[in-house]
């Protein structure tokens, strides 16, 4: 959210699901573009939502860890690319979680003991949550 980079020297920023543990997502964004150089390429791959998740997940703590209780919806997600100043803002892959690997899936496990969410409940809201790769442009 504060990088401690001049403006416009960056030529890209890679992320790998950490935009999630961030509260104010639009402000990193913005923090993104500030440090990029014109021509400069944002890449970046997150959990999204397609849904709304249960109450007892949204406001699990191990959900949250696991980047799934922090995930901004996609729209929403990608709005706030755009509105931080970058172009050609695209998705170049969408991934829903297999369900098998889900099950496995330690943090899974805490959100569904915190949660006294059966695997039942969690399969359901699984195809709602979706990993994406985005790719964007400083023009």
């Amino acid at each position: 959210e504060n990088l401690p980079v001049a403006d416009n020297t960056v030529d890209v920023i890679i992320s790998n699901c950490v935009v999630n543990l961030s509260q104010d997502k639009p402000k990193v964004f913005k923090e993104a573009f500030r440090v990029l150089k014109p021509g400069g390429r944002l890449m970046v791959s997150d959990i999204v939502l397609l849904g709304d998740l249960p109450p007892k997940i949204a406001n699990s703590v191990a959900a949250y860890v696991g980047c799934i209780a922090g995930a901004s919806k996609k729209g929403d997600y990608l709005e706030a690319i755009r509105a931080a100043g970058f172009a050609e803002v695209r998705v170049l892959d969408e991934t829903v979680f297999p369900t098998d690997l889900m099950a496995n899936d330690p943090t899974v496990k805490a959100v569904i003991k915190e949660a006294h969410t059966t695997p039942a409940q969690i399969e359901k809201v699984a195809s709602s949550i979706v990993s994406i790769k985005v790719s964007a442009l400083k023009k």
